[in-house]
């Protein structure tokens, strides 16, 4: 009977497993392929900068929304339903993109998408949380290793896909997203299989709001996950937009560089992992996100010459997520869902902000250095202030960590 047991424990955590790196492989597919496809949006409706930058801090909201209430679901229908839904949305929102034709429908499915990306990032937090109990640092940056892996092939996808001929016409953006968000369905396979902990069956109890809203940790927490995924994020949504009309590169050479951050993105988050557990969570925030952020702002300093730092800065900001989730694991022990769940939807917040500060950074600085004796000039001065807001943020994720360093070490919790 054991035996049985046993072999019915291996092959549900290997379902877990598939879910797990599966959701995260989907999640890279869903955030990174706009990279190159928003300068085709951008186009094809005739958008500015500003407009880019409203159009993803608004769709934000959705995650943001998500964010708030994938907790109440998970303790409502489990979590095995909310997942199933996570992925399902996924699939639905690249059909609604695909029908998009105006920046009103297009925001409209960008902000459904947006809804399904928090509902699964909430869903795949809580499932590793409650899975991976030993070795969390490693685990959890292995798991997200599957992010870099899609994120690093998805600009190059992406654009490669948006060329290609079908029933007479070009597949286009529209095209591209209703087939990549289409794999959501893959990991839904293993999940409608497996037995999923919920947090009953997990052994957590859980503890008011209240707790973590008079929590300075907490709230430092935050800041340091918000400013370290702006960071992330961004160099997504604006780094082939950056090189394309800053340097005049082409798609291809641009997407390119994207991926090579991805690269570094990925090699980071599958070698960086056990140094977390070995230096301990706060040290590798504090090292990892300054690294990043000097190499983004060095790269826009240095010129085109210097563009390769903009692929070295994923090497530092690759752990900062895994790493934060980590250490909300290991320091509310028995209390996860609330605390993730808290954090990621106050994060959700902070990324609205960051994303339209970006645009209207880059819009404003565009038409303050605007200037007709030469073409593109205040365009070119707009980009490279929004970049450098972007590393701006990494640094500022290393400051925020050496507080949240100070704070834990009176309190004698450091991890």
């Amino acid at each position: 009977m054991s035996r049985f047991s046993f072999k019915k424990l291996s092959s549900n955590y290997a379902l877990l497993l598939m879910i797990v790196f599966g959701g995260f492989l989907v999640f890279g597919f869903s955030e990174n392929v706009k990279g190159p496809a928003l300068p085709r949006m951008q186009s094809d409706l005739g958008l500015d900068e500003l407009q880019i930058g409203l159009l993803l801090a608004f769709n934000s909201l959705g995650y943001l929304l998500a964010c708030s209430f994938t907790g109440w679901l998970d303790r409502k229908l489990g979590l095995k339903l909310t997942t199933i839904l996570s992925f399902g949305s996924m699939a639905l929102s690249g059909l609604f993109i695909y029908w998009a034709s105006t920046y009103t429908t297009l925001s409209a499915a960008y902000f459904f998408m947006y809804i399904g990306n928090g509902l699964l990032e909430i869903a795949l937090a809580l499932l590793a949380a409650r899975i991976f109990t030993r070795n969390t640092g490693t685990m959890m940056n292995l798991a997200h290793f599957f992010y870099g892996l899609s994120s690093m092939v998805a600009p190059l996808i992406a654009a490669s896909l948006m060329g290609v001929n079908l029933f007479g016409g070009e597949l286009g953006w529209r095209g591209m997203y209703a087939l990549m968000l289409a794999l959501s369905l893959l990991p839904m396979l293993p999940a409608l299989a497996a037995k999923l902990p919920n947090e009953e069956t997990s052994g957590e109890e859980r503890i008011p709001l209240r707790h973590f809203m008079k929590d300075t940790s907490a709230w430092l927490i935050v800041l340091v996950l918000s400013f370290g995924v702006i960071s992330e994020l961004a160099v997504g949504g604006w780094l082939v937009n950056f090189l394309e009309k800053a340097y005049g590169w082409s798609t291809e050479a641009s997407s390119g560089m994207l991926s090579a951050f991805f690269v570094c993105f990925t090699a980071a988050r599958l070698v960086l992992g056990p140094v977390t557990d070995r230096i301990g969570y706060t040290r590798s925030l504090i090292l990892f996100s300054a690294f990043s952020g000097l190499c983004s702002i060095g790269a826009v300093i240095a010129g085109e010459g210097g563009a390769f730092l903009f692929a070295l800065a994923g090497v530092g900001i690759a752990p900062i997520y895994p790493t934060v989730m980590a250490l909300l694991a290991d320091r509310y022990a028995g209390n996860s869902g609330t605390a993730i769940s808290f954090t990621v939807t106050m994060m959700g917040i902070a990324s609205v902000l960051g994303n339209f500060a970006i645009g209207a950074i880059t819009d404003g600085i565009k038409r303050l250095f605007a200037d007709g004796a030469e073409s593109g000039g205040g365009l070119i001065a707009g980009l490279q202030a929004g970049y450098i807001f972007i590393g701006f943020c990494a640094l500022l994720c290393s400051i925020t960590a050496c507080f949240l360093y100070r704070s834990l070490s009176r309190q004698k919790q450091l991890i």
